[in-house]
């Protein structure tokens, strides 16, 4: 029961900071980002933050004092807080939402929206001290720990982006036109998104499985769910494809003539695809995050 909590609160926790950090930068290089809520965004994406990264700490307490949840005591929390990598990182992501909140009370401008896109991506970097990206020393500790982040950091403005746009073609009354500019917009930077991801995952998996375990990677839960988690993105990759050079010039030309109907729906449907593939894969990455890799079992 307990695994089972901590997975979901990885999910939640991984899938909110992605929120807070992409969906500001969006704002950023789209079209008439006031149709994006970014103020309701972020002070309810800041708020769940700072309320999951404190029940993360209990179950991490819980975990390893060898206690039930409902057992841990302040002490002990505090203890993890103040002594721990995990505690700093969780210190350090309060402090980045906490700031967050304050601008998101205030102005809407444009240096507005790049503190929050700054504080988001403070609060998405600080969970990689938590992950795997601090399991190795020296020069092979630093580039793991920096391939983490640009890897949270990618997906983050991917993830971020997808919710945008779901928001714009289908939780609002957006004309299509803009959601078309929307789109143009996230273009080169959907394109540097998974670049990245793709980088930096082949880094992770190169340093958490190793080369002499691949023929072996199903052999094994944690490679079973890899491999799951790569079908997945693949498919990500295709719908990506799929909408920046199909669906999204459809929609274009669909605008010129008039009749947007068929062409948005095409893309509503892809969007919202794309998105829930994304939220799958968060959480097999937080399954992935409570197992051994492979290269620490031989």
């Amino acid at each position: 029961m307990d695994a089972a909590v901590s997975i979901a609160g990885r999910w939640a926790l991984v899938a909110d900071m992605m929120l807070v950090f992409g969906v500001p930068l969006f704002t950023i290089y789209t079209a008439d980002p006031g149709k994006v809520p970014l103020r309701a965004v972020v002070t309810a994406t800041a708020i769940m933050g700072l309320l999951l990264s404190g029940a993360g700490m209990a179950v991490l307490a819980a975990s390893m004092t060898g206690v039930p949840l409902a057992e841990v005591d302040g002490a002990t929390i505090a203890l993890l807080v103040t002594g721990t990598a995990a505690g700093t990182a969780f210190l350090v992501r309060a402090i980045a939402l906490s700031i967050a909140l304050t601008i998101a009370l205030g102005d809407d401008g444009r240096a507005a929206r790049s503190g929050l896109a700054l504080c988001g991506a403070v609060a998405l970097a600080s969970l990689a001290w938590t992950g795997h990206g601090v399991i190795d020393d020296g020069r092979t500790g630093i580039v793991h720990l920096v391939a983490d982040i640009l890897h949270l950091l990618a997906a983050g403005a991917w993830v971020g982006a997808l919710a945008a746009l779901a928001w714009l073609l289908i939780g609002s009354r957006t004309a299509p036109t803009l959601a078309w500019r929307a789109l143009g917009g996230f273009a080169s930077a959907g394109t540097v998104a998974v670049g990245l991801v793709l980088a930096s995952g082949a880094v992770n998996t190169w340093l958490l499985v190793g080369p002499a375990n691949l023929p072996s990677l199903g052999n094994s839960t944690y490679g079973r769910l890899l491999l799951i988690k790569l079908a997945l993105f693949a498919v990500m990759v295709v719908l990506a494809a799929l909408n920046r050079f199909r669906l999204t010039p459809a929609l274009g030309a669909a605008a010129a003539n008039g009749d947007t109907r068929r062409a948005a729906r095409a893309l509503r449907l892809s969007i919202a695809l794309e998105l829930s593939l994304a939220i799958a894969i968060l959480g097999l990455v937080a399954w992935l995050g409570t197992l051994a890799p492979p290269i620490s079992t031989g």
